[in-house]
């Protein structure tokens, strides 16, 4: 399952959470399993939606589009050492300090607020995490292919809440579920040893590619073209497909499901962090990332 978040606090969370859903299934048209896109949840019901399925269906991998913690030397300014201690910080009321308009902590921005100083220039590494450098930035990627699949993609920071492509905001009040899933048996890798239920940070703008996502005659002509060059678009129902073109948020959940679906080989593999960066900052799940 893929789940393209929302760090909206309104009503909007039931237009803009969607869910991508692979089920293996003998007969199914796509990978040897169907696909649903599942939207209208808020957060809560989500969460609530995906702990009743982890205890019908436990062999199941979600993976959200959300960074999963910040920075090392962020975390070990406000003296926690681990992710999980940062987690229980954001869900007892810090999150939603940073994300209020008046946050005295000025490393947090985004329209109106602009980027301050100190992530400009020779210092933007700061506002990201080692996993952010590896993935999202171009320069730092050795393999050909990879780099042409993230070409033109800016790397988002943590730090940004507010503005175009911003993290952070759904970033902050998606942390506090991790620990809800974590509670009812869900691994999050790579904190904890991977076993089923498992929850990864995915990145869906890396899965998708380049493609103009907010125009539906882009996601139109990205899903036609797929559906030629790829089974797994070719075998998707005209329900699925029309959802996908007429929603981004439907687009991200299915295009991700997909990749996450042919590379589910590699899930049971997934080793728990022994490096202590990405032990406190995370990593982002992408395809050959645990080999």
């Amino acid at each position: 399952m893929a789940v393209d978040w929302s760090g909206d606090k309104g009503p909007g969370q039931r237009k803009k959470i969607w869910a991508g859903v692979w089920t293996s299934f003998p007969r199914g048209k796509t990978m040897g399993g169907d696909v649903t896109l599942e939207g209208g949840r808020t957060r809560d019901e989500l969460s609530d939606w995906l702990v009743a399925l982890s205890q019908k269906t436990p062999r199941m991998v979600v993976g959200f589009d959300f960074i999963f913690s910040y920075p090392a030397w962020f975390l070990a300014e406000h003296g926690v050492e681990s992710a999980i201690e940062f987690w229980h910080s954001v869900a007892s009321g810090q999150g939603e300090q940073w994300l209020h308009p008046e946050c005295m902590d000025h490393r947090f921005w985004g329209k109106p607020k602009k980027k301050p100083f100190e992530f400009c220039g020779d210092q933007m590494h700061r506002m990201m995490r080692r996993t952010d450098m590896e993935v999202k930035i171009v320069a730092q990627i050795a393999d050909p292919a990879k780099a042409e699949r993230v070409l033109g993609i800016a790397p988002k920071s943590p730090f940004q809440i507010g503005g175009s492509g911003s993290v952070g905001t759904g970033s902050l009040r998606g942390i506090p579920y991790l620990l809800r899933l974590r509670e009812a048996g869900f691994s999050v890798w790579p904190f904890d040893r991977p076993t089923f239920p498992m929850v990864v940070e995915m990145y869906s703008r890396l899965m998708t590619g380049r493609v103009h996502k907010s125009s539906e005659i882009a996601r139109t002509a990205y899903l036609a073209r797929r559906r030629v060059e790829s089974p797994a678009f070719a075998g998707l129902s005209r329900t699925v497909l029309s959802k996908a073109r007429a929603s981004e948020d439907a687009f991200d959940a299915l295009v991700s499901c997909l990749v996450m679906t042919e590379h589910r080989a590699e899930f049971p593999d997934l080793r728990q962090a022994d490096d202590p960066v990405y032990a406190v900052e995370g990593q982002t799940w992408t395809p050959g990332v645990g080999r």
